[in-house]
C-alpha cells in the first residue's frame, strides 16, 4: 500500500515506489528502510511513497523481518535468486509494467500481505530502484520526484551517492569505451610510469566519470547512464520502453535501460542535490569471483546487443585487450601462489573466473 494517497485538501497526490531487492544483508535492508520512511516523511504533504521488498531468497530471515517490522512493506519473496534484474523485474510486473507489447501475467508471491495490484489501478508515477545498501538522505526521494515532476521530458534521474564514510563516489557514467577496458583490467598500478598518474585517469572521462566539480554543484545535469544502485524512472518511460533486460542476471543492466531510454528519446538526468549514501556491494561480495564472471559476461552481452553503439572492428579490439589483459591477470595470479600469498584453492576460484571470461 502507498504510505500516504491524497493531501489534506483531498487532492491526488504524485505516486512513488520505492523497490528494494535484497539478498542476505538483513541489517542493512532494516536500515535502509527506516531511511526510506524518514526521507518520505518528508515529502508527505504531496508524494505518496510505496516501498516493494524483493527477496531473493535469502536464508538469513529477511523476509520474516520485513515482514514484522514493517508491515506497510509489500514483500515479494522469491523462492530463487534472481539477480538484480530479475528481481526487479518481478516487482515492477507486479507493478503492471511490462514489455512493449506484452500483457503482464500474474505472478506467484509468496506474502500473502502482498496481492498483484489492480491491472485497472494507475501505474506508479516514479520508480525508484534502490539497493538495499543505501542510507536515503534528508529529502532526497522528494528532489528526485519534483525533479521528474518538473522536467516531463527527463525519463530517469540519479543521485548524488558516497560512501559509508563520507566520501565521494561516482553515480553517473559515460556509456563504456576501449580506453575503460584498459584502466579496468591492465595492472596499471604496477607500472612506475603510470603509478603517479592512475588517480587521475582512474577518475577522468577516459574511464567513463564526470567532473567531481559537477556533484559539488547545485544544477542537475545530463549523464549518459545512472547506477542501479539509486535510479529513479518515469512510470511513463518504462512503460514506452519495457523492463530491464533479463538477460543481465546483474550489472550492465541499468546501463541498457538508460540507452534504451536515450533511443526512445528521454534524457536522464544527475541530481547532486540529492543525497544518498551507499555502502556499495554487500550482497556481491559474497560471491567474489563469480561476480567478476558475471560482469564482463554483462559486459559483453551490452557490447553484442548495442551493435548500433559498437561496431565491429570496436568488439575486435575489445576481445584483442581482454585477452590480453586477462592473460597478465593469470600470470600475476599464479606468481602470488609460488610466493605463498594465495592459496590453492583462491588461485583456481580466481583462474576459473579468468577462463570464463576469456571464453566470452
Amino acid at each position: 500500500m502507498f504510505l500516504a494517497q491524497r493531501d489534506h485538501n483531498n487532492r491526488l497526490m504524485l505516486k512513488l515506489t520505492v523497490v528494494v531487492v535484497s539478498y542476505n544483508v538483513i541489517s542493512l535492508l532494516r536500515d535502509c528502510l527506516e531511511s526510506v520512511a524518514v526521507s518520505a516523511a518528508a515529502s508527505a504533504d504531496w508524494l505518496a511513497v510505496e516501498v516493494v521488498v524483493v527477496d531473493n531468497a535469502s536464508g538469513d530471515g529477511s523476509p520474516a523481518m520485513v515482514a514484522a517490522d514493517f508491515p506497510h512493506v509489500r514483500l515479494i519473496a522469491s523462492d530463487a535468486n534472481l539477480g538484480f534484474t530479475g528481481g526487479n523485474n518481478l516487482a515492477l510486473h507486479a507493478l503492471g509494467f511490462s514489455s512493449p507489447g506484452n500483457e503482464p501475467t500474474d505472478t506467484p508471491i509468496s506474502s500473502p500481505q502482498s496481492p498483484l495490484p489492480n491491472r485497472q489501478s494507475p501505474i506508479p508515477d516514479f520508480i525508484l530502484l534502490l539497493n538495499p545498501d543505501t542510507l536515503v538522505k534528508a529529502d532526497a526521494l522528494g528532489q528526485m520526484a519534483t525533479f521528474l515532476r518538473d522536467n516531463p521530458r527527463v525519463g530517469a534521474v540519479g543521485a548524488h551517492l558516497s560512501y559509508g564514510d563520507g566520501r565521494f563516489q561516482h553515480a553517473a557514467f559515460r556509456f563504456p569505451g576501449l580506453a575503460q577496458v584498459v584502466l579496468d583490467l591492465l595492472p596499471l598500478a604496477d607500472l612506475p610510469g603510470i603509478r603517479h598518474f592512475l588517480p587521475t585517469l582512474l577518475n577522468s572521462p577516459l574511464n567513463g566519470r564526470y567532473p567531481a566539480a559537477l556533484w559539488q554543484g547545485t544544477d542537475a545535469f545530463p549523464v549518459d547512464f545512472v547506477l542501479g544502485a539509486a535510479l529513479m524512472v518515469r512510470g511513463e518511460a518504462i512503460r514506452q520502453v519495457g523492463l530491464l533486460d533479463g538477460g543481465y542476471f546483474m550489472y550492465c543492466e541499468e546501463m541498457d535501460w538508460c540507452l534504451r531510454l536515450a533511443e526512445a528519446g528521454w534524457s536522464v538526468y544527475a541530481l547532486p542535490t540529492a543525497h544518498i549514501a551507499h555502502l556499495e556491494a554487500q550482497s556481491s561480495r559474497q560471491v567474489r569471483w563469480g561476480t567478476f564472471e558475471r560482469l564482463w559476461r554483462s559486459r559483453f552481452r551490452f557490447y553484442h546487443k548495442q551493435r548500433v553503439h559498437y561496431s565491429g572492428s570496436f568488439l575486435f579490439f575489445l576481445r584483442l585487450l581482454v585477452r590480453v589483459g586477462i592473460g597478465i591477470r593469470i600470470a600475476l595470479a599464479r606468481r602470488r601462489y609460488t610466493r605463498g600469498k594465495l592459496s590453492g584453492a583462491l588461485l583456481a576460484d580466481e583462474l576459473a573466473a579468468y577462463t570464463a571470461i576469456r571464453r566470452l
